[in-house]
C-alpha cells in the first residue's frame, strides 16, 4: 500500500470509529459537513416534545443536540462504537448526561443496550457503510422501536460516494433500492424516499415506520 493509499485508508478508518485526536478533530468537521443531512433527519423524525429519541452512530453530537431541543422534555439516547465520540458527547452536554436527558451507549446498530419498545423516533445518518448485515441491524433497531415509532436512515448517493477515493477503503456502499428492502423485511416501512441538496449529489433519506 503506497503513501496515499495509507492516508486514505486511515481517513475511511476514522470516519468508520472516530479515536484519538484525530477523531475529535473529524467529529468537529463531520459536524459542519453534515448539518444539512443530519438536520432534515431530525425534520423528519417530526419528533414531539416529551418523547424518547435514539441517535445511532452519533459522531461529532450535531444530532444529540437538536433532538435534546426537539424532545424537550423528553430522552435522547445516543449509541455509538467510538469511544472518542462518547467521550466527546460527555463533555459537550454534561447537564443534560447529570439530568439523564442523554443516555449514552458504547453500541453498533446491530446490539442496542434498550428495552423492547423504548423508542419512539431514532435516526442513523452516514452509517450504514459500515453495517456488515443491514437488515439484522434494521431489525435490532425494530426491537426497540414503540409500534408506530419512526426510523430515518441517511445516507449519501451512492455513485457520487463511489467517486470518493477514501470509500475504496472498507465502505459498502449499496443501492439506495436495497436499504429500502431490508427496512421492509426487518418490520419497518418505508414511507418516504426524501433528496437533500443538488439533483446529481442529493443525499437520501429513508423514512420508515414500524
Amino acid at each position: 500500500m503506497g503513501p496515499r493509499d495509507k492516508v486514505l485508508a486511515g481517513l475511511a478508518r476514522q470516519l468508520g470509529r472516530p479515536s484519538g485526536p484525530a477523531g475529535y478533530a473529524l467529529a468537529r468537521l463531520l459536524n459542519r459537513v453534515n448539518r444539512g443531512p443530519v438536520t432534515a433527519a431530525v425534520e423528519a423524525l417530526a419528533v414531539r416534545h416529551g418523547e424518547t429519541a435514539l441517535d445511532i452512530g452519533f459522531g461529532g453530537g450535531l444530532g444529540l443536540d437538536l433532538l435534546l431541543r426537539a424532545t424537550a422534555g423528553g430522552t435522547v439516547h445516543g449509541a455509538d462504537i467510538s469511544a472518542t465520540a462518547l467521550a466527546r458527547a460527555r463533555r459537550a452536554f454534561p447537564a443534560n448526561v447529570a439530568a439523564g436527558r442523554l443516555r449514552l451507549h458504547e453500541a453498533g446498530m446491530a446490539a442496542l443496550p434498550l428495552a423492547d419498545g423504548q423508542v419512539q423516533a431514532a435516526l442513523t445518518v452516514n452509517t450504514v457503510y459500515f453495517v456488515p448485515d443491514p437488515e439484522e441491524a434494521f431489525a435490532e433497531v425494530a426491537r426497540v422501536l414503540t409500534a408506530g415509532g419512526r426510523f430515518v436512515v441517511g445516507v449519501g448517493d451512492p455513485g457520487t460516494m463511489a467517486a470518493e477515493p477514501f470509500t475504496g477503503h472498507g465502505f459498502r456502499l449499496r443501492p439506495v433500492d436495497e436499504l429500502a428492502a431490508a427496512l421492509a423485511a426487518a418490520g419497518l416501512e418505508p414511507r418516504r424516499h426524501d433528496r437533500i441538496g443538488d439533483r446529481d449529489r442529493a443525499f437520501h433519506l429513508l423514512v420508515a415506520e414500524r
